[in-house]
């Protein structure tokens, strides 16, 4: 699949993490944004294609993120990774309109496969 001149922001407090995934997506033919914070992607203002989102970071929760852009009616796909899985995580995400909820470690396929749907569905 094609996405060329779409964006993606990667939310997530841990570097090494962050900048993994930004290649990633680069690797895709996509524009990729880091942020190291939901408060700081926040603060950006940006408008974008995808959300990569951290579940748990200082502050504002990957989680917290999603309902509030979500409780602004913004419908931007949204992607959850965690290295806490759980059932109540995985129904509040579905239920908050999660994309996606990926748990860490996950294959770099796992992640192109949710961003190619999430992408695709929007």
């Amino acid at each position: 699949m094609s996405f060329s001149d779409q964006e993606v922001c990667v939310v997530d407090d841990d570097a090494s993490v962050r900048t993994a995934v930004g290649s990633l997506v680069r690797s895709l033919g996509l524009r990729a944004r880091l942020f190291d914070s939901a408060e700081a992607f926040l603060a950006a203002g940006t408008a974008t294609d995808l959300v990569i989102s951290d579940l748990q970071m200082p502050g504002m929760s990957g989680l917290d993120l999603l309902e509030l852009l979500r409780g602004r009616a913004d419908r931007v796909p949204f992607i959850v990774i965690t290295g806490f899985l759980q059932d109540g995580v995985a129904r509040r995400a579905e239920g908050a309109g999660a994309a996606c909820l990926l748990g860490k470690p996950f294959q770099a396929d796992a992640l192109v496969g949710c961003i190619e749907r999430a992408l695709a569905a929007s």
